[in-house]
């Protein structure tokens, strides 16, 4: 069964864990994790011995592919922090492209021209979560159409410069809660910069390319792509992976749009080289900057291959 989703903010390459759980975009912890135990619940096998075959298979399949994999996501302090940053940055881009969204459902566009935002919103995606996975058969259609609701209010929210709400109690679903104690609060940090996401995924990209895990490390690329579409390095690091598994025209796409954004990008220029060489080996590896930016190692050589190609060896064979 697939469970693609092609409404709301799933239109725009983006997972939307809030319509998965028949959540509003600014839920506290607790309803997270109590919608989540409520779905559960409901998709357990011991709750669906006396529904059809085909309900049964739907359960387990919105529960294992959709529903645990969302509380994972969102139980992870880190992550959460991460998603809640970019459900916001997608309200706005979804704002400067307004003239292409197509609102589907008649719920999304009601909430387009309420006066009352808030309380048309929470009102409209109640009735729809109070469906969600009652209906097992229209599971996928009503989420899509709680995502149209999220698309909607982030649209909305931004248009009046007004930030949405995140994780109000100030911790993570799944984290403990602290004993309050008779200090002084230290004042909260501030949430985590574009900058800081995208050099977070360019990390982890590099780990998984040092172990060869190349699915992943193109995965974690493809995610900084999606915060940052103008990202130089992303589109080099890329090249250089494709150019490692052998998939040239792949990593000549990357390389040309690196080098279109910055005409300087070292590792793209050599990249493009090599694949421009016909007795070019390796690939280029330089590291980027804790921001993602410029490569560290101008003007150094490698002891392994020398320059910007001998960090991690030559191509996967």
């Amino acid at each position: 069964m697939s469970l693609k989703i092609e409404h709301g903010l799933f239109n725009l390459d983006f997972t939307d864990y809030h319509a998965i759980l028949g959540i509003p975009v600014d839920a506290e912890v607790k309803e997270i994790r109590k919608r989540y135990l409520s779905i559960a619940r409901r998709l357990h096998p011991d709750s669906i011995k006396a529904e059809s075959e085909a309900d049964r298979q739907r359960a387990a399949e919105f529960l294992s592919k959709l529903v645990n994999p969302t509380y994972e996501k969102l139980s992870q302090e880190k992550n959460y922090t991460e998603y809640c940053l970019l459900v916001r940055l997608k309200g706005q881009q979804a704002l400067k492209q307004q003239d292409t969204v197509v609102l589907t459902s008649d719920a999304a566009r009601r909430l387009a021209a309420a006066p009352d935002i808030e309380n048309a919103y929470k009102t409209a995606l109640k009735q729809l979560a109070e469906k969600q996975y009652q209906l097992l058969d229209q599971t996928l259609e009503l989420t899509g159409q709680i995502s149209e609701l999220n698309l909607v209010y982030l649209m909305r929210k931004e248009s009046r410069s007004e930030a949405v709400s995140q994780a109000r109690s100030g911790a993570a679903p799944g984290t403990a809660a602290r004993t309050p104690t008779a200090t002084p609060t230290a004042a909260p940090s501030p949430p985590p910069t574009r900058e800081s996401l995208v050099a977070s995924y360019l990390r982890r990209a590099q780990e998984f390319e040092t172990k060869q895990d190349y699915p992943r490390a193109i995965l974690e690329l493809r995610d900084a792509l999606k915060i940052d579409p103008s990202n130089s390095t992303c589109h080099s690091r890329l090249g250089v992976i494709y150019f490692k598994t052998n998939q040239a025209t792949m990593a000549k796409i990357h390389f040309n749009k690196a080098l279109e954004l910055n005409p300087q990008d070292e590792v793209a220029l050599e990249g493009k080289r090599r694949l421009e060489s016909p007795n070019g080996k390796g690939a280029p590896t330089s590291r980027p900057d804790a921001g993602g930016g410029k490569s560290a190692s101008r003007g150094r050589s490698d002891s392994k291959g020398g320059g910007l190609f001998g960090l991690f060896g030559n191509k996967k064979k």
